[in-house]
């Protein structure tokens, strides 16, 4: 790691005009950013210290919830009302990284955090997301944790939040703030599609701050699960996980929402498996059905193909937990 500056700020509008100086970038937690500083997939030339903002209240009411962007994982996980009004965002970050990272990692942090391909992750290999134009190994090498969705002959790599999957199941927006003042994204907005541009991960415009994350209530928000199937139990991400929100009334959905981890190049929303639920009962049939039309564009390699069915059987197992057939 090369040698770098550092500023400390004390209130977002000054946060905002530090970082937005060419090479500056901010740090909370640190417990990605500085990993990728000290191999080498990231560069930055001046850092600015955001964690004396008064960004990281927790605030729950009849709207829904609202987290601050320096609200720590373990600080939301464990809030009671939180786990009681919306589970999916308990659990998905309780199945994240290990209790010590927890403890220091940032909300804004993880939704920010890249993607753990290798060869990404490896400053002596060829990365269109770290150098635009070096090649994509991925796509002909080891790719059994990539995606199979949303690829692009440019990068086949994952997005590896499990709360950004969580978040997308449930209609969140990302509050930003920067040089031109303060706005909402969001949250199915804010990751883009790597098309040929793979090192342009979310919306995010130079020096913007995520300031919060709102979350709506509603009655299906108690209703949902995140299942995260991983290599081993902890301090793993996902090679598939699903999060999923569901409303029944007289045994049929009214409400679902659907979201993917670890299939697809940013974290996969499917109004195509939602819409083979909506309005049915929750039956192996109508499940199955969903399962084949959230892969039916799915285009694996041969170290990811297994993700295909895998992903089918997770969602089965987590609409099993909400009252689908056993």
């Amino acid at each position: 790691m090369r040698a770098f500056g550092y500023s400390t700020a004390t209130d977002p509008a000054t946060a905002v005009r530090l970082a937005s100086r060419p090479d500056t970038t901010y740090i909370a937690g640190g417990t990605d950013l500085l990993n990728l500083m000290r191999d080498g997939s990231e560069d930055h030339h001046h850092l600015v210290d955001i964690n004396r903002l008064r960004l990281a209240d927790v605030t729950v009411d009849d709207d829904g919830v609202r987290i601050g962007g320096l609200a720590r994982m373990r600080q939301v996980a464990d809030d009671a009302r939180v786990r009681r009004r919306f589970p999916v965002v308990s659990q998905a970050l309780l199945a994240s990284a290990s209790p010590q990272v927890r403890n220091m990692a940032s909300i804004g942090g993880n939704l920010l955090q890249r993607t753990r391909c290798g060869y990404f992750r490896d400053a002596g290999s060829a990365c269109n997301k770290r150098v635009p134009g070096s090649g994509c190994p991925a796509i002909t090498g080891d790719n059994r944790i990539h995606a199979f969705l949303g690829t692009s002959d440019r990068c086949i790599a994952t997005h590896p939040s499990d709360l950004a999957v969580a978040l997308t199941a449930l209609d969140a927006t990302v509050n930003v703030l920067g040089p031109d003042g303060a706005r909402q994204i969001p949250i199915t907005d804010f990751y883009v599609l790597p098309g040929d541009t793979p090192h342009l991960e979310n919306a995010l415009r130079y020096g913007e701050l995520i300031t919060g994350v709102e979350v709506p209530g509603g009655p299906s928000a108690p209703m949902s699960r995140y299942l995260k199937l991983r290599d081993r139990a902890t301090f793993e991400f996902a090679v598939v996980s699903v999060a999923a929100v569901l409303r029944v009334r007289a045994g049929r959905v009214q409400e679902i929402r659907l979201a993917f981890g670890g299939i697809g190049t940013k974290p996969w929303r499917s109004p195509e498996a939602e819409a083979a639920l909506r309005g049915r009962r929750l039956t192996a049939e109508s499940v199955a059905e969903a399962g084949r039309a959230l892969v039916r564009q799915a285009a694996p390699r041969d170290g990811n193909e297994f993700k295909v069915e895998l992903v089918q059987r997770a969602l089965a197992g987590v609409l099993s937990e909400l009252g689908g057939p056993r």
